[in-house]
C-alpha cells in the first residue's frame, strides 16, 4: 500500500507562484508519479508526470513552460512548482502514483487527499 500526502496549496493572485509537495510512503512499487487537478464541474486533468527511474517528464500544453515537476528519490517526494498562475489553474490538485506512463486518471493506482489551489484576479 502506498500513502501519498500533498501540501503547499493555497490562494495566490494572478501571475503568482505556488509550490506543491507530495510525500510518498509505504510499499512504493510504482514507476510513475503525477499531479492531476480537478476544477469544479470538470474532469480530472493531468498537469505533470515523472518517472522515478528515468526522470522522463510530461506536461500538457496547458501548463507547459509554467509548471515544473521534480523528484527526490531519496526522500520519496515529488514537487510541482507552479509559476505565472492563471485563474483557470484554480482546482483541487492531487498527487498520484502508478505503474504506467499515462495521462488518464484511471491509470493511476494511488491518490493523495488533494490540496486546493485558488488563483484570484
Amino acid at each position: 500500500q502506498v500513502q501519498l500526502a500533498e501540501s503547499g496549496g493555497g490562494e495566490v493572485q494572478v501571475g503568482g507562484s505556488l509550490r506543491l509537495s507530495c510525500a510518498a510512503s509505504g510499499r512504493i512499487f510504482t514507476n510513475y508519479m503525477a499531479w492531476f487537478r480537478q476544477a469544479r464541474g470538470k474532469e480530472h486533468e493531468i498537469v505533470a508526470s515523472i518517472s522515478w527511474g528515468s526522470g522522463t517528464i510530461y506536461y500538457p500544453d496547458s501548463v507547459k513552460g509554467r509548471f515544473t515537476i521534480s523528484k527526490d528519490n531519496a526522500k520519496n517526494t515529488v514537487d510541482l512548482q507552479m509559476n505565472s498562475l492563471k485563474p483557470e489553474d484554480t482546482a483541487v490538485y492531487y498527487c498520484a502514483a502508478g505503474p504506467y506512463s499515462t495521462t488518464s486518471w484511471q491509470g493511476f493506482s494511488y491518490w493523495g487527499q488533494g490540496t486546493q489551489v485558488t488563483v484570484s484576479s
